[in-house]
């Protein structure tokens, strides 16, 4: 529903700020009118670790810990991204955490309270005997907030971190306490607790991001087959709110290169939701790009099958039938195919098939000397689709090689691949090129540059590609941009989300926490790397962006969550439009802007991970005169608001907190 006042001018005299705040903040109520916030919310990642407590919007940032030290510190064993196997819910009692360090299992629940306070209960069980130094709840600091910050022990031991030094075990301090609290400039943290334990205080971190770890102990010493105890702490933060306006200035002047539009993956594993989740999507956004699988293994199980044949006679696996269906369905939609292989068949490779780490590593290489069996199989499976089902490849090809799954290549088997199967598909008459890349993530940059400076690959190539679960700093990103400008083609973000594990406790899904880090991540991706398309992992019931009819244990219709409004409102970027610089002077908000000087089509996308805030944006074009306004939050689900006028190449508007918003020129 669209909250407007239609048929109304609002006249403020220039000379009168008051009025002009008054007029801002009705505005805001019409444009926006949203539900009373929560004083506060305590951030939890899905394996166990606080990130920090909002507080009308703002985080107050620390992160905690679950740690085990080993007898006499020789070991530290902590919860982290992908170090465990844990499981997420929320239920009555507050958001909940199972996980498991060695030999201890843990179950936590961290539960609101009032505002900037959070409660966070610890449970554990051993399950052998174990010599331990203990086992720790540990709350780490950044410097970056607290360097000048004073620690205070039981509200009388003052100490200020940069005033101490470590001792021979590595700590700044060793103290008996059952409360303490760090107070700087901009911050405090109030953590409190039953019993009196002895605290240690250490520098951790790293040089580029420094800490400081407060390890509060939850046990100490040795522990016996099925011992349990339970902890509770009670932490209070707060501090100040940045509620400075945001200058924002936008150059139309130097445009960059185009934005194809939002995509996803399409790879069919769930026979019940799966079809009714694609057609949502389908349906319901623009969907620009689309990638789905090659199911290799399904489609020439012997080395000297013929699948075209069989095939033609009625013996398509139902794997490749499902497969070919669903590129038909995108091309009939105009939706460009990426074709991607995950597994490929025994003949094809060597050793048996892998889909778990044998001693730490993954997958399975080609053999080299079924290589032109290989290839003839992949280009009559991409002949088979054009021929039978009107299919037009543009790009094939195997995924995430780089790491294995589940094919397994070095950069110089991906450069020789990209050469040698492309000149092949050329033989058949295919158009089709190749992924440089289709990465596991952004950090195993090194994997293209063979291919990448090789001058005979490049005719093969159709544009570099990699998946954004992990590498997300501004210089890690900056080489892939690069990379695809050096061969001046375009980049893709092959599979686009924040979290590789996340299938495994889906109810994060639901959460505000992962909602608007994903958003954020893709907003910083557009700004950064300036991706022809990302293509969301995935538009299934496989990390599905809607809820309901059993998917992740929801019941109820199929409706939309936060994650599927965010991906909608990306999705609504009008077509021909080129990236345009937008910056901004605040650390937390991501912003992209898209444009067209002949159109006069202008898009911009902010995400704010702070508080409320005006916008100051300037640079605007002559041309537009107001923007169309959309908003999606915990509250709202892509509303839109009263347009926002351009006066004199400039507009201002409000930001709310934790709010994602699209400007559209009108």
């Amino acid at each position: 529903m669209t909250n407007r006042i239609k048929g109304q001018v609002f006249k403020v005299p220039a000379y009168d700020r008051f009025s002009r705040v008054f007029f801002r903040i009705l505005l805001f109520i019409l444009v926006f009118i949203v539900p009373g916030k929560s004083g506060a919310q305590a951030e939890l990642q899905a394996w166990g670790n606080m990130t920090g407590i909002r507080i009308q919007g703002e985080r107050m940032e620390f992160e905690t810990s679950l740690r085990v030290a080993g007898d006499q510190w020789g070991s530290v064993y902590s919860t982290g991204k992908e170090r465990q196997n844990p499981t997420f819910y929320r239920d009555s009692s507050g958001q909940v955490v199972n996980t498991r360090l060695g030999n201890i299992s843990f179950f936590e629940t961290v539960k609101d309270g009032a505002p900037g306070n959070a409660v966070v209960t610890i449970r554990f069980t051993c399950s052998v005997d174990t010599l331990i130094s203990g086992i720790y709840f540990c709350v780490s600091l950044p410097l970056t907030e607290y360097e000048h910050g004073i620690l205070t022990v039981d509200r009388n031991k003052k100490t200020g971190f940069t005033s101490i030094q470590p001792d021979d075990q590595g700590n700044l301090m060793k103290a008996s306490a059952r409360a303490l609290s760090i107070s700087s400039p901009n911050r405090h943290l109030d953590i409190r607790w039953k019993d009196p334990e002895t605290i240690y205080v250490r520098n951790g971190g790293t040089t580029e991001n420094p800490l400081v770890d407060i390890y509060i102990p939850i046990k100490s010493g040795k522990l016996t087959a099925g011992q349990k105890s339970e902890k509770t702490f009670t932490i209070q933060a707060g501090g100040k709110i940045d509620r400075k306006g945001i200058r924002m200035v936008i150059d139309t002047t130097n445009p960059g290169r185009e934005f194809a539009g939002f995509g996803g993956n399409f790879r069919i594993q769930n026979l019940k939701n799966d079809p009714q989740v694609i057609d949502y999507c389908l349906n319901n956004m623009r969907v620009a790009w689309g990638r789905v699988e090659m199911p290799w293994r399904f489609w020439q199980p012997g080395k000297n099958a013929d699948p075209v044949k069989a095939a033609a006679e009625g013996r398509l696996d139902p794997h490749v039938l499902r497969a070919m269906e669903m590129a038909q369905k995108l091309q009939l939609r105009g939706i460009p195919v990426i074709l991607t292989a995950w597994s490929a068949p025994d003949w094809a490779i060597i050793g048996k098939p892998v889909s778990s780490p044998v001693h730490g590593i993954w997958g399975n290489p080609l053999n080299p000397d079924s290589v032109q069996y290989s290839y003839r199989s992949i280009a009559d499976y991409i002949l088979y689709l054009r021929d039978r089902y009107g299919v037009q490849v543009q790009f094939f090809s195997f995924n995430e090689s780089d790491l294995g799954i589940y094919v397994r290549q070095t950069g110089v088997e991906h450069d020789q691949l990209i050469k040698e199967l492309g000149k092949y598909f050329i033989s058949r008459g295919l158009s089709t090129k190749i992924l440089l890349g289709d990465n596991s993530d952004a950090t195993t940059y090194s994997f293209i540059e063979p291919a990448l400076h090789d001058a005979e690959a490049k005719p093969f190539i159709g544009a570099v590609s990699f998946h954004s679960w992990r590498g997300w700093e501004s210089g890690l990103l900056s080489r892939w941009a690069a990379a695809s400008r050096e061969i001046n083609l375009p980049l893709i973000v092959g599979e686009g989300s924040i979290d590789a594990a996340a299938w495994a406790y889906p109810a994060i899904f639901l959460e505000q926490t992962y909602t608007m880090e994903e958003i954020m991540l893709y907003i910083r991706l557009m700004d950064i790397c300036q991706p022809m398309t990302i293509l969301q992992w995935q538009l299934t019931s496989d990390y599905s962006p809607l809820t309901g009819v059993g998917i992740f244990g929801t019941q109820g219709p199929l409706r939309p969550t936060q994650r599927f409004w965010n991906l909608k409102q990306l999705a609504s970027t009008p077509k021909g439009l080129k990236y345009l610089p937008l910056k901004g002077d605040r650390t937390n908000i991501s912003c992209a802007a898209l444009g067209d000087v002949a159109s006069g089509k202008y898009s911009m996308h902010i995400v704010n991970d702070g508080a409320e805030r005006m916008v100051h944006l300037s640079g605007l074009p002559a041309t537009v005169h107001s923007f169309k306004i959309y908003a999606t939050n915990r509250s709202s689900s892509m509303k839109e608001g009263n347009p926002i006028a351009v006066k004199n190449n400039k507009a201002d508007f409000i930001l709310p907190a934790g709010t994602y918003i699209t400007l559209m020129s009108e």
